[in-house]
């Protein structure tokens, strides 16, 4: 008999709709401060001040690896009577460091080493407020939504950071015409003070005594490096892991080096790679509320449980890698743009099940170490994430270096991401039934 037939499975049905989009408007704040640091200020320093691209691209990966320090800030939110004041706590600091980047973007323009030294405090920053608010967001989440409801809510969270990184775009992107120094501060500043307030508007008696952690005392309290041993001791949390860290890399990976193939493979104009990456866009958010939809308990007996929508979402992102290698190979005749759907829809499938799953791992066995659960698999991803921006641009060039066709030198590249979406639907396969929804848990 599995561990999830006899392991109780610790739910409340404490979450309704309204609860569960209040906390996706806490999402989209960190959403609306994150996208103004990762892309504004990223196209204000290549551009406006034309600096190198590596520059905001070790900027953001500096805010990635930072959040190794999720299963920490998972584990204080354990301990503590409630969760509410370290996502608050987070999006201060967040908001602090955004206003900070922006700070100290305009600076580069004066003084670049101080504006550089002043940048990599502020991504410091950003990345502990992620770690803080990000994971005792999800955590409290995955406490308080019901089984049935957890591939919804998740879709309904991560659509509205979506939705904050929409907003907020369009609306700074208005403001910021003609650039100036002092609009950038000005904005940034706006934003973060209304993420902040939005924030604290949006928790306000969301967490109730119900989902309270019970005070222990300090005799038995359980010492971190204690408590992270004791969870990676079970085989599945480390296969469930190895599984974020790969898929995720291989997610991120295609980010930086997809629009490039398509401009010099397929020589596609900026409007039309920009459009391609609205296109793959579109194919995501439309996996997500397939997911949704057929994760319910009503639908899940016919299309299958969340660790098959992993399994079937990560090898169904490998064959369109495989359709992304040829495309290099017969370059025109192919068509890209049905591919790139194709790829952003099995990724949002896979991405959104795995998502939901770790919610249900979370709160395997009771409640009291959903934060160092979601801690460790939001490190992994966030590690991943920084490695495959970082390798998958650099392994391109790589390939670029020892092919003389660019096509091939992409195709290449393609190829690895394809067998990482293998390694990582196996991996997938290896998680016990936990990740489904056995009779025995409702």
């Amino acid at each position: 008999m599995s561990i999830a037939m006899t392991q109780p499975l610790y739910q409340s049905s404490t979450f309704g709709w309204i609860s569960i989009v209040r906390l996706g408007l806490v999402q989209a704040a960190i959403g609306a401060i994150v996208v103004m640091t990762t892309s504004t200020l990223n196209r204000i320093m290549v551009v406006e001040l034309a600096l190198p691209a590596s520059l905001p691209g070790l900027l953001v990966a500096i805010h990635y690896f930072v959040q190794v320090i999720r299963p920490r800030m998972g584990f204080e939110s354990d301990i503590g009577a409630k969760r509410t004041p370290w996502i608050i706590g987070g999006i201060g600091l967040l908001a602090l460091g955004g206003f900070g980047a922006a700070i100290a973007t305009t600076l580069m323009g004066v003084n670049l080493i101080f504006g550089i030294a002043a940048a990599i405090v502020a991504f410091f920053l950003i990345g502990i407020g992620v770690s803080m608010s990000g994971t005792s967001l999800l955590a409290l989440l995955a406490k308080g939504v019901s089984d049935d409801r957890r591939a919804a809510a998740a879709t309904t969270v991560w659509l509205m950071m979506i939705f904050g990184f929409a907003l907020t775009s369009g609306i700074a992107g208005k403001f910021l015409d003609p650039y100036s120094p002092e609009k950038v501060i000005l904005i940034s500043g706006i934003i973060s003070s209304i993420a902040c307030v939005l924030t604290v508007l949006a928790l306000y008696k969301l967490e109730g005594h119900e989902l309270e952690n019970k005070p222990i005392s300090s005799e038995k309290k359980t010492p971190f490096r204690k408590a992270l041993a004791d969870i990676l001791a079970d085989s599945d949390t480390r296969k469930f892991t190895i599984f974020i860290f790969l898929s995720m890399f291989a997610f991120s990976a295609q980010d930086l080096i997809l629009e490039p193939f398509a401009g010099i493979v397929f020589k596609y104009s900026l409007g039309e790679t920009t459009s391609l990456s609205g296109i793959q866009h579109s194919g995501v958010l439309t996996g997500m509320l397939l997911v949704a939809i057929c994760g319910s308990s009503r639908l899940r007996p016919y299309f299958g449980s969340l660790r098959s929508w992993m399994i079937y979402g990560c090898l169904a992102s490998a064959m369109a890698m495989f359709g992304l290698v040829l495309a290099g190979i017969v370059e025109g005749a192919w068509p890209l743009k049905l591919n790139v759907f194709v790829l952003g829809l099995a990724n949002g499938a896979f991405s959104i099940a795995a998502i939901a799953s770790m919610m249900r791992l979370a709160v395997v066995g009771g409640s009291g170490k959903e934060g160092v659960r979601i801690g460790l698999w939001g490190g992994a991803q966030a590690i991943a994430f920084g490695l495959g921006g970082l390798l998958g641009a650099g392994a391109s060039d790589l390939a670029r270096s020892i092919f003389t066709n660019p096509a091939f030198a992409y195709s290449s590249v393609f190829f690895i991401e394809a067998i990482l979406f293998i390694a990582s639907a196996y991996m997938a396969s290896q998680v016990e039934s936990k990740t489904s929804s056995p009779s025995g848990a409702r």
